[in-house]
């Protein structure tokens, strides 16, 4: 029963890393003949300051990305878990992000953001914040932290969505039971709901940080690594070294880094969250 999904595994996922960690010790620039160099597209990568550079705005993309995604969409999951009506024409309208694609996103948050006729900067000076002209995209300081916002906001619904579902599995009767003990909203929040989602939490994380390193088109759309390279992910510095510089054999180092990295995330966060223990959610039923 598993052959199909073994199968499936191996012509997307192993043979295709198996290639490019072949790649990676060829001198080709995708055309004509390749000659095999060994390990020095690796030296050459690694002892340079612009591959560490990519690694480390990925690390921080990483970070604001969990730091928005999760707190919003567990908040929010939570507030949709309801059964009220309202909650779910809410529940409806969070989810619009996630149907459209990180191209139109993209294209479509560059000219909200465009100093020149952007909205947020005429929603901004009619409220009396800033000067009407601030350069989002272009300011090296909070164009990194800025793409994390646009990500945030198309992904938070499907984050949400994870919460909502883990919220609906808690016994209400773990709740009934708070109501008699005359435990308020708040209290019931960080006693019952909060403990229940954590492997919902851990799931959310571990999602947030694997996806992080894959986010390209986005970022191409947006900012193409810019302003200079102050959101040249590894994602982004891969397509580049490859299809830039025409230098395949670099660009597939950069692709076995990310790939060994987030199966490094991955194992550790699974490790020190005990979410591989599969113990039951419910505790306490």
């Amino acid at each position: 029963m598993m052959l199909p999904a073994v199968i499936f595994f191996a012509a997307f996922a192993l043979i295709p890393m198996c290639v490019a960690v072949y790649y990676s010790g060829l001198n080709w620039s995708g055309v004509g003949s390749a000659t095999w160099v060994g390990l020095q597209n690796w030296k050459s990568m690694l002892a340079s300051g612009e591959l560490w550079h990519s690694f480390w705005l990925t690390i921080a993309l990483m970070f604001w990305c969990w730091v928005l995604q999760n707190p919003l969409g567990l908040v929010i999951g939570v507030f949709t878990a309801g059964a009220q009506r309202h909650r779910a024409v809410f529940g409806a309208l969070y989810f619009i992000p996630l149907l459209f694609s990180s191209v139109a996103i993209g294209v479509t948050w560059s000219y909200i953001l465009s100093p020149t006729f952007g909205l947020m900067d005429n929603l901004l000076k009619a409220l009396g914040i800033g000067n009407g002209f601030e350069n989002w995209l272009g300011n090296p300081h909070i164009a990194l932290f800025v793409i994390a916002c646009i990500i945030s906001w198309q992904y938070i619904p499907f984050n949400a969505l994870l919460y909502q579902s883990g919220v609906r599995q808690i016994p209400r009767s773990l709740y009934e039971a708070a109501m008699i003990d005359g435990a308020g909203p708040i209290r019931t929040f960080f006693s019952i709901t909060l403990p229940q989602l954590k492997y919902t939490i851990t799931t959310t994380t571990v999602l947030i940080l694997t996806g992080t390193l894959t986010y390209f088109d986005l970022i191409y759309v947006v900012t193409n690594g810019g302003p200079g390279d102050a959101t040249q992910v590894l994602a982004i510095d891969m397509y580049k070294q490859a299809f830039t510089n025409l230098n395949i054999g670099a660009g597939s180092v950069i692709a076995v880094v990310l790939a060994v990295f987030g199966l490094l995330l991955s194992i550790i966060t699974l490790k020190f969250t005990g979410f591989n223990k599969m113990e039951s959610q419910m505790e306490g039923a």
